[in-house]
């Protein structure tokens, strides 16, 4: 700005929308105000949906541009279904796997996804849950849920053949601002179930290639999950 040179900005990140997964949900006023200041000081912010390019406006937003995501469809694709990886994780070929990719963490709303595959479980005994990612959250929900197979972090082409090789994805954060992995895992050729927003609600058609649940209504989550 001293020099009179323009500067974009992206907003990628709902740091303001973390603090009620971390106790702390009474300053996201104090956070939301401090990246709208940085913000209004350059001379575009790119934003990666409408939904958000929406809520940013009404929260006193300046100069705002819908920046485009894509997904890579040579590297994800259902030709990456492995049957040595599936056995890996204990499954048949025909045993059905829910899988979930991101940061295990409490942001991700982690807690509800293996929730609702658990609820899925009462109806289909055999599905297996498969989580690919790494987070704080890694050590204590592989104590708790030994059933569950932690695949940990995967990259490039170990990465699309774990989503090809799973049959579902359960997603169940409501802190993004797109989300790459809903598109991969639509690539990749599985059914997903996600809240109606961002990429979600851009690409998902309901009851097509997907389940849409209303935004952060965690009931209608599991409820859809049986």
């Amino acid at each position: 700005r001293k020099h009179k040179v323009p500067l974009s900005s992206s907003f990628h990140t709902n740091f303001h929308a973390y603090g009620k997964h971390y106790g702390f949900g009474l300053i996201n006023g104090m956070v939301l105000k401090y990246l709208r200041t940085i913000h209004n000081k350059t001379a575009a912010t790119f934003a990666p949906s409408d939904d958000l390019l929406q809520t940013l406006n009404q929260t006193g937003f300046e100069n705002l541009h819908l920046l485009g995501r894509g997904v890579d469809t040579e590297l994800f694709n259902p030709n990456k279904r492995d049957c040595a990886l599936r056995a890996q994780w204990g499954v048949s070929e025909d045993q059905p796997v829910a899988v979930y990719v991101g940061r295990v963490a409490k942001e991700k709303n982690i807690n509800l996804t293996i929730q609702a595959y658990q609820t899925m479980q009462a109806t289909i005994p055999d599905l297996k849950m498969v989580i690919v990612g790494d987070g704080p959250e890694r050590i204590h929900l592989q104590k708790t849920h030994p059933e569950i197979h932690f695949s940990g972090m995967r990259r490039d082409d170990d990465l699309a053949r774990h989503y090809a090789s799973g049959d579902l994805f359960l997603f169940g954060s409501t802190t993004e601002t797109f989300g790459n992995v809903v598109t991969e895992a639509m690539a990749s050729g599985l059914l997903v179930m996600a809240f109606d927003y961002a990429a979600p609600q851009r690409y998902i058609t309901a009851n097509i290639d997907g389940v849409l649940v209303p935004y952060a209504d965690e009931a209608a989550f599991i409820e859809q999950a049986t």
